[in-house]
């Protein structure tokens, strides 16, 4: 009875100890997660939850996004996970998204998941707009995305109409040229195809590489106004403040790098921007909710400390992540020239293994033919040999005529006694048998002679099936023992039942040679890039000559507009905000202030 009691008080203790636990789905640009979290859990804790889940290491750019009527807000590290204005209906969702960008992609992001989520939410931010993208460079991206997907070109494989499933251009592209989807398949798999022997990570690097330099990549907007009123849009990267006409997203009037500004705060709706310089006036403005000035803060602060990171000494972290990373790099490229060298060895045993059956095919072919005219010589022989006799026996009864001919010219000789009308007709009798005699004689010569022909016919066929039979003897001799393959040989695949195999055990070890051998590939690779950059620059320019005449002018929007005529001035993103840099900042803050 005690023991009893005593086990309901344990289970009634260890049930009250047990914490309160809600539900949280995560989403991810490719997947959703469901954790369940202590009541009293802080952003930071489910936060460090998630990148652990994903093993990503780089968390500085990233946030858990929600939204709070229409607007956009971060999960704060250092606040409940409930005490946020969040829906508290379980499960509560969270976006796990990039909430800030790298300036130099390449250089910046370290590991290869964080390549990827990067990849895949530009990507999605192109495609749905929100990222401005021209048509010849959407096409081009979008081959780096099929390299990413699909791996290399494969023509066997990658046949037409394979990519009829895929988004792969922005919906504003599609509709501004005259073009089916056909057409732009066949545009997007040729610069496919030469991406050959790029593996994912390397695709989708180079995806984010050309994506950084469009005007509007990792820009986040905000509606705002001056002191006098204006309508303006505010854009916060991760290169500073730009401000922008609402009519143009591309190109801001005004810009503030990071390292202009000393200090950034909020009132109510009113944002204060204290430049680094003292001597120069605070600039203010205004935005239309408290909420997003919360939200600008955060984007200001976060920005402005990785931009102060980038221009110091990597952390021991990040100095260690990288050397993982080369290391992971350098690995990955050893082995896949390694599985390259092997499938280049498996091709050439094809090859050779290919080679062999066609000539193997061929000596039967050239056997029957053999054989056929062995078996045409045959009959030959035999009817020659069949004419032959027939002639023999023909000439044999012409010289038995011949010699009853004779032997009744010799009776009519011996009886001619009589009148000399039976003397003339016996002479004339005499002269005609002598005449048939004549002929049989010649007939007869010419049938010996033909029966001489027959036979040397009929030896020249025994001889030609001597040597017929002689060559199907070598050619069956040569189809039963195939060459013999040197050891030099490439070996075959195993699963080819007539060759036999020897395999070959191949090993790398990971030396300084290799990373000395990989150095030098690599400074090959940085020559190779940049004449690739110039050919691929050329190949852009040629796309856009060859659809402009399929553009449909009516339907382009305002961006594409503004973006032509800056490609027309030669200006780019970063051409454009060293310009306005070179004003002082004084003269920025007083022109921001007449706007």
């Amino acid at each position: 009875m005690a023991g009893a009691i005593a086990s309901r008080m344990s289970f009634s203790s260890l049930k009250r100890k047990q914490p309160k636990t809600f539900t949280v789905r995560i989403v991810t640009m490719d997947a959703e997660m469901e954790f369940n979290c202590e009541m009293k859990w802080k952003g930071k804790d489910l936060f460090d939850l998630v990148c652990r889940t994903l093993g990503l290491r780089e968390t500085w750019f990233f946030g858990l996004q929600y939204t709070i009527k229409d607007t956009v807000a971060w999960l704060k590290m250092d606040k409940k996970v409930l005490d946020h204005d969040v829906s508290k209906e379980e499960p509560v969702t969270f976006h796990f998204l990039a909430k800030f960008y790298p300036e130099n992609a390449e250089e910046e992001l370290v590991q290869e998941i964080t390549q990827h989520l990067f990849f895949l939410q530009v990507k999605k931010q192109i495609l749905d707009e929100k990222i401005y993208c021209p048509p010849e460079a959407s096409v081009l991206l979008a081959s780096y995305a099929v390299q990413a997907k699909y791996g290399d070109y494969d023509p066997s494989v990658h046949k037409r109409g394979f990519l009829a499933q895929e988004e792969l251009l922005p919906k504003r592209v599609i509709n501004l040229y005259q073009m089916t989807q056909e057409m732009w398949e066949e545009r997007i798999t040729s610069w496919y195809a030469e991406h050959r022997g790029r593996a994912r990570d390397e695709a989708e690097m180079e995806y984010l590489k050309i994506a950084q330099d469009l005007e509007m990549y990792g820009v986040n907007y905000f509606a705002i106004r001056n002191k006098k009123g204006t309508e303006l849009l505010l854009g916060v990267d991760a290169l500073g403040l730009h401000i922008y006409d609402p009519e143009n997203r591309l190109t801001p009037k005004i810009s503030f790098p990071w390292n202009e500004i000393r200090n950034i705060s909020y009132s109510d709706k009113e944002f204060t921007i204290k430049p680094l310089d003292k001597k120069i006036d605070v600039f203010k403005f205004n935005s239309s909710k408290l909420r997003v000035n919360k939200l600008i803060l955060q984007l200001c602060i976060g920005n402005h400390d990785l931009f102060m990171r980038r221009r110091k000494a990597d952390s021991l972290e990040v100095q260690q992540m990288k050397a993982q990373a080369r290391e992971e790099k350098a690995r990955k490229q050893m082995e896949r020239q390694r599985l390259a060298r092997e499938k280049q060895m498996r091709e050439e045993a094809e090859r050779t293994r290919d080679e062999l059956e066609r000539r193997l095919l061929q000596l039967k072919e050239e056997a029957t033919m053999a054989n056929e005219a062995l078996m045409r010589s045959e009959e030959t022989a035999d009817l020659l040999a069949e004419k032959a006799q027939i002639t023999e026996e023909e000439a044999k009864l012409l010289a038995q005529k011949a010699a009853e001919a004779e032997q009744e010219m010799q009776r009519v000789k011996a009886t001619a006694i009589r009148t000399e009308e039976e003397k003339r007709l016996m002479e004339q009798k005499v002269l005609e048998a002598e005449m048939l005699a004549l002929k049989m004689a010649e007939e007869s010569e010419r049938r010996a002679k033909e029966a001489d022909q027959l036979k040397q016919d009929l030896q020249e066929a025994r001889e030609s099936e001597r040597r017929a039979k002689q060559k199907l003897l070598e050619i069956t001799s040569k189809a039963s023992y195939p060459p013999p393959v040197s050891s030099s040989t490439t070996a075959l695949p195993a699963d080819v039942p007539s060759f036999g195999l020897i395999g070959e055990s191949l090993s790398f070890d990971f030396k300084d040679t290799d990373m000395k051998r990989l150095s030098m590939e690599i400074e090959k690779e940085k020559v190779e890039y940049m004449e690739k950059s110039k050919h691929l620059q050329e190949q852009l320019n040629e796309l856009k000559t060859e659809i402009e005449a399929l553009k449909l002018k009516e339907r382009e929007t305002a961006l594409d507009i503004l973006h032509s005529e800056n490609s027309d001035r030669g200006g780019s993103k970063h051409s454009t905000i060293r310009k306005l840099t070179l004003q002082s900042t004084k003269s920025r803050v007083a022109f921001f202030e007449e706007l």
